[in-house]
Formats: structure tokens, sequence, C-alpha cells
């Protein structure tokens, strides 16, 4: 039988994850008897809560199984809306928020609706990786800007405009911000959205981890006026509600962009997962929040732990990150190539961590980025298992 003449082209500029090649090597040596402490999961280890799981089972008995519309499960978005109200008092309308496939689902209406061949999207380098991928889908183009520690590996308005180009057509950042954990101060994005809006462009605010946040009083966006209708906020289900199989996120868009948002998702996917929906109502109860809030905690003291610990073995942290469950470490005291030290480190003394190459070209040799989505006990372990191994 003959093969298929020619695969998309698509494909030569969609790049897989390196770390994935650790992940294998670690499932080899967890075979072998090897144990193996993963830092490298952006994966929060706490299970998802007993009520949210019994609100999914209730859910399943009850038959509740059939398709929702594609905007999602009314009750569900009204529950986000109230959500917003109470985390942060300020009215965002259900009639704006629309439940997705996870926070990629979302990401894959907003490059569909917004993006046609050839525009230029702006974005961080380092930054997640996927989101140009998203981008090559629909034949876009990422103008990633290289950042570092000064601007804390976020853009900034200065950025945006110095970077925009004719055929510019938005910005995207992420607060907190994978790999970094740095969040954008709300006066800042509020300068970024100016700049774009005085290009008649549209701002995406990636904010997955917008409530895993240490330091500081979370912050959203959608604070933010939004007088030209260009704000498009990602959100999910996945950090710090500790859902990630569950596959579900949300979308807030402006009102007049929702028809042509959801006819996409009609197509797309038809509509996210019934009973991850039902499940996400428990999620917003006064018990949950209260077991959220202490998980919050808990990931604070293990940021703070390696915060201390790290420099002790030559590895730096170079902007105090204040959100997410992520270490971007400068390892150059160490090495020059971090991919190959996260193969020496998995090898050598068991623990697995992600190279810098993952999130982009700009100095990706020099870092690493450590998940703390493991106990204190274990981080405690990795700690003295590099100590040993880098002796």
């Amino acid at each position: 039988m003959a093969a298929l003449r020619k695969l998309a082209d698509r494909l030569d500029s969609i790049t897989s994850f390196h770390v994935m090649v650790l992940m294998e090597q670690a499932q080899q040596l967890e075979q072998q008897g090897r144990d193996i402490i993963h830092l490298e999961v952006g994966e929060p280890d706490f299970p998802t809560p007993q009520a949210v799981v019994a609100a999914g089972v209730r859910a399943m008995e009850a038959g509740q199984t059939r398709y929702t519309t594609a905007l999602g499960l009314p009750a569900l978005r009204e529950a986000i809306s109230g959500f917003y109200q109470s985390k942060f008092g300020i009215d965002v309308p259900a009639g704006q928020i629309l439940i997705t496939p996870g926070a990629s689902g979302a990401i894959g209406l907003l490059t569909a609706l917004l993006f046609n061949a050839g525009d230029g999207v702006l974005l961080t380098d380092p930054g997640y990786p996927c989101n140009d991928n998203f981008l090559h889908q629909v034949g876009a183009r990422p103008q990633r800007i290289a950042v570092g520690a000064d601007t804390a590996y976020q853009l900034s308005a200065g950025l945006v405009r110095q970077h925009w180009q004719a055929d510019t057509r938005a910005a995207w950042v992420a607060s907190p911000s994978n790999p970094t954990g740095t969040v954008i101060p709300l006066a800042e994005l509020d300068a970024i959205k100016q700049a774009v809006d005085a290009r008649q462009g549209a701002l995406l605010v990636d904010e997955i981890y917008h409530c895993l946040v240490y330091d500081q009083d979370p912050v959203t966006a959608l604070s933010l006026p939004d007088e030209q209708d260009s704000l498009f906020v990602i959100n999910s289900f996945s950090k710090y509600f500790n859902m990630t199989g569950w596959r579900l996120g949300w979308l807030v868009a402006p009102q007049q962009h929702v028809a042509d948002l959801e006819k996409l998702a009609q197509n797309y996917y038809l509509a996210a997962p019934t009973v991850a929906q039902y499940a996400a109502l428990a999620a917003f109860s006064e018990d949950t929040q209260a077991l959220y809030e202490d998980r919050r905690r808990i990931m604070g003291q293990r940021r703070d732990f390696l915060l201390e610990h790290l420099p002790e073995l030559g590895i730096s942290v170079p902007c105090r990150p204040q959100g997410a469950f992520y270490l971007y470490c400068d390892v150059s005291a160490i090495t020059d190539n971090s991919f190959e030290f996260c193969q020496r480190l998995l090898h050598g003394c068991g623990v697995a961590v992600t190279p810098g190459l993952d999130f982009g070209a700009h100095q990706a040799s020099r870092y690493i980025r450590i998940a703390y989505s493991a106990s204190q006990e274990r981080l405690q372990e990795a700690i003295d298992r590099i100590a040993t191994f880098i002796a």
C-alpha cells in the first residue's frame, strides 16, 4: 500500500517538548527500581478535592452526561461570574464567559477568531511554547521578544511600542507566567493595554495561575477598563482548582465577539466535558475555596524553601516569582548546557527538572525550570541529592 505523499507543512514549525525525552527516561529508570523525584511536571500534586469528585459522581449517577451548549453550563458560567465578584469585587457578566475544554480550548478559539495567515503576535522569550504552535495552526507568526530579569521576564508597554510592526495584531502575556512565576503589576498591565489599544490590536492575557500568588493579593486584567473591546482573558480549572485531568477551562471575551466564538466552539469541540462542568460547580463552595487557600499557602512555603536553599547549590533565581509553582533558575555557574545538565541530574541523582530549551531560545542553555509540585519532604531530599551530586 502506498504511503501518504506529503503531510502538512505546518508540522515543520511545531516543536515537541524536550522534557518529554527526560520523562521517558525517568519512567525507564523507575521501571528499573530507581526513585525519581519529579520536579519537571507542570501539574499540582494535590488531588482534586473530594467535594468536586463527589459532584462529578452525582452528575453521572443522575444521568447528566449529555452535551451542554457550546458556551457551557449556564450555572457554571454564573458561578465563575460570582467568583470574580467575590474574589476581586468586579462585575464580569456570565454572558461573556465561555466554558472550554481546558485553557487549550480557549486558546484554539482565540487564534481562530483573531488571526489570519501572516499576522504577527508579540510574546515573551522565555514563555509557554504551545502558544507558538497554536499560532502556526492558523498561519500566524509568533514574534518572540527576548526578556530578562529587568522586566521580570515579562512584556512591558515600552517593549510593545518598540517591537510592534505593521503586521502585528496582538500582544499575548501570562500573569503569573510559566516558566518564571512572575506577575505583571496591574498598572503595567494597564499601560500594556493602552499601548495595544493605540495600535488597534488585541491583548490576550493568560491567567491560568492567577489565584496562585504568594506575596500579594491576586489581580486580574478584567479589572481594567475595556472600551476598545480588545481584552481576552484565558483561565483554567487545572492549576489552582486541582482539576488537570478533567480538561476544563474558560474564556472571558468582549460581548460583541461571543457569538462568533460560540460558532467556532460548535465546530471545534461542540462542548466542554459535561461531567467536568457539573463537578466544577463544587469548586466554588466556601469549604472548597478554604481548602484551595490552604493548598496555596503550602505552595508558598515550598517556594520559600527552595528560594532559601537553591543558592547554596550555585543555582540562582534571578527574579523572585510571585506566583504559579515554578522557579526559573540560572545554572550557568554549574554548566553551559542546561539540557545536558538536566539529563545528568536525572541519571546521576534521580531528580527530574525541565530544561530552558522548552521555553524559547533566549539564553535557554543557562536556565532550568523547577516545579515545586512535590511535598516539602521530597523537595528537601531533592536538595540533598543535588548537593551530593554536584559536590
